[in-house]
């Protein structure tokens, strides 16, 4: 049966809920470093997140933490929960966010946020290294990574950069997955930029082979919303097709069909081709990175 993955910051849980919104289960529970990302393994029956770690210091009310200490991690379970275990160490980067895996190729990669990068690492955390490195100034938001997402038949790289919040200053860009020989991460001159001036995209998929969809949680009315824009074989125009959440993070989907949460602690059924925009479920704790399995 296939589930919805979904991490829920307040619970400190990954829940598991059924395609039809019934049934919510906890799959893991004591998740107490903020996850971000997940993704499955089913050739492999494994399930990783990224962490961003311990916030800085207890933010002010309405504001949220910063994640600018170096501890972010990446761990691993069982399909059914068991086995957890720390595959990146605690500190290996500063602050995990959306996860994306090779399964053939046996590596993941995610965004380091407040690291100003895109890292990978093959499927026991070893070999872990730099792609992009967008900056050395974690004040600088714009830098900031957050979105991820692999075109695997293309070898290419999409992530997302989201500018500062409300700003109008995000962007999304794309490059090969393989760093060239002796390349700089930080200076790569294969790097193309999609679109900028977004709201503030978030979390990217690959729909298809030739359409990305994204979350925005910027300000409406261009934010807050679910996106989808033509990658291939040309770069289209970037097309809202769903709005209203509260600070949209997660997406995930099949065929015309997508799921999407947010912070208000809500999962939204996107689906195009019925023409319907339905909350799902209403968890009613932040969430943040969503995923389709079959436990």
């Amino acid at each position: 049966m296939t589930e919805i993955l979904a991490l829920d910051l307040q619970g400190a849980v990954m829940h598991a809920v059924s395609l039809d919104g019934k049934q919510v289960r906890t799959v893991v529970d004591g998740l107490d470093r903020c996850p971000d990302g997940v993704v499955v393994d089913k050739l492999r029956g494994h399930i990783y997140w990224t962490n961003m770690g311990t916030p800085d210091a207890r933010p002010a009310p309405g504001a949220e933490p910063g994640f600018f200490s170096r501890n972010g991690s990446i761990e691993r379970v069982d399909l059914d929960g068991g086995n957890r275990t720390t595959i990146v160490a605690v500190g290996a980067f500063t602050t995990g966010k959306q996860l994306a895996i090779d399964t053939e190729g046996g590596r993941l990669y995610w965004c380091d946020r407040e690291g100003m990068q895109v890292l990978t690492c093959d499927l026991n955390g070893d070999d872990l290294h730099a792609l992009v490195v967008t900056g050395d100034d974690a004040t600088v938001v714009r830098d900031w990574c957050v979105g991820i997402c692999l075109d695997l038949d293309r070898r290419l790289l999409y992530w997302t950069q989201k500018g500062a919040a409300k700003a109008g200053d995000g962007r999304i860009f794309r490059a090969p997955m393989d760093l060239p020989p002796g390349a700089d991460p930080a200076a790569r001159t294969d790097i193309e930029l999609l679109w900028e001036n977004l709201p503030e995209p978030i979390d990217v998929e690959l729909h298809g082979v030739g359409e990305l969809v994204w979350t925005d949680r910027g300000a409406a009315p261009r934010g807050n919303a679910l996106y989808k824009a033509q990658i291939q074989p040309e770069v289209g125009t970037p097309e809202i097709i769903s709005t209203g959440y509260h600070e949209a993070i997660g997406v995930t989907g099949f065929d015309s069909r997508f799921y999407v949460s947010d912070l208000g602690g809500t999962i939204r059924q996107v689906d195009l081709g019925a023409g319907t925009d339905t909350d799902l479920v209403r968890i009613g704790s932040p969430l943040t990175g969503i995923a389709l399995a079959d436990l």
